[in-house]
């Protein structure tokens, strides 16, 4: 597994602040559990959602769109996410890695997250658009 200090240092692939939250994406192809003769290309892509506002949000539900390079597009929704539906206090970060599968070799992702504040307000913290793709073999 990467650490994220190390991702930090790669290229940004995703960053976005929506009502004090921001939530940044990082994605790398996962060679061993792929099988291009197969048409299944499998990624990993760990997700940073930091509380940067002054009061505290939580969590709720999840919003993706996939898209692979034939255009087709999944949608997923459901609660939360690995299971959790973290509540983060200003200052406070939750991370979590998760991945999908696709038929090429190349797609998007992008989306939202349906949070909650303690005063009942509610809000999608948006995911900005991020690549899944092969890394370039320059050699």
């Amino acid at each position: 597994m990467i650490s994220w200090n190390t991702m930090a240092n790669a290229m940004l692939e995703s960053d976005a602040t929506t009502c004090g939250i921001r939530v940044t994406v990082h994605s790398r192809y996962l060679p061993e559990q792929s099988s291009p003769a197969d048409r299944r290309y499998a990624f990993a892509y760990t997700v940073r959602i930091s509380n940067e506002g002054d009061e505290a949000a939580q969590l709720r539900t999840r919003h993706w769109i996939i898209t692979d390079a034939s255009g087709q597009t999944e949608e997923v929704r459901g609660p939360g996410v690995v299971g959790k539906q973290p509540r983060l206090e200003p200052g406070e970060t939750f991370e979590y890695t998760s991945g999908c599968v696709l038929r090429t070799s190349r797609g998007t992702m992008h989306g939202s997250y349906h949070m909650v504040r303690n005063s009942g307000e509610t809000f999608d913290a948006m995911i900005s658009s991020f690549t899944l793709k092969l890394p370039i073999n320059l050699n």
